[in-house]
């Protein structure tokens, strides 16, 4: 098997619920790490004990313990919002792997419960602690508690959010650049074809400007 293949393997078998806590900022990048031999196969917590059968059974390496400074196996837990206590800061949303929270600036906020993946991340974006979780599959953990179906429709949502950060990000550069370009053709005709000052000027706000978006784009994309 080659090794891209194997990492293919390893991420069909992961549950992603893209929660980071592997070490790696998505399940594929895990797996890619764990097919290269650079990460071992008892970092996923959700995925818990059968989770790191399978990936045993993938990779023909001996099981291990999951290692607990990954976490803990535990039952399946969705986010959910008290909604007296929400501002409409958009964090919650913005930190939000999969887009199952909905809602806008100053607007309170709802956790689309039958989408949510427990994967906690929404709970430090929250500067006022109004995120909660609850215990969504009683005693059923890891795999018990959450099924292949959901695996692959946490992956789908997952890979719609990163092209609607992508695709948001490059929309407001182009926006960031109109702007600039707005900017500079307020200025006089001849100034603007003859003066090397202005000329640079010019240069000089659309490399800031497009340097600002790729932060931007950068920061959105971080996981």
């Amino acid at each position: 098997m080659t090794p891209e293949a194997l990492a293919d393997a390893i991420d069909a078998a992961l549950p992603q619920t893209q929660c980071t806590r592997c070490g790696y900022p998505d399940c594929s990048a895990y797996a890619r790490a764990v097919a290269s031999g650079e990460a071992g196969i008892n970092q996923c917590p959700p995925g818990g004990a059968e989770g790191i059968a399978r990936l045993a059974s993938i990779t023909r390496r001996a099981p291990l313990p999951l290692d607990p400074a990954r976490g803990a196996e535990g039952p399946l837990r969705l986010a959910v919002i008290d909604e007296a206590w929400c501002i409409g800061c958009t964090l919650c949303i913005k930190a939000c792997p999969v887009d199952c929270i909905v809602g806008a600036a100053k607007v309170m906020h709802t956790v689309i419960a039958g989408q949510c993946t427990g994967c906690e991340l929404c709970l430090p974006a929250c500067p006022v602690d109004c995120i909660a979780l609850v215990d969504a599959s009683g005693a059923r953990t890891g795999w018990d508690a959450w099924s292949p179906a959901q695996a692959a429709q946490a992956r789908e949502r997952y890979t719609f959010h990163r092209l609607r950060v992508a695709r948001d990000a490059r929309e407001n550069e182009a926006r960031l650049a109109a702007k600039a370009e707005a900017k500079l053709a307020d200025l006089p005709n001849q100034t603007r074809l003859s003066d090397p000052a202005a000329i640079e000027n010019k240069r000089r706000v659309i490399e800031e400007a497009l340097a600002r978006a790729r932060a931007r784009r950068g920061t959105a994309t971080e996981p």
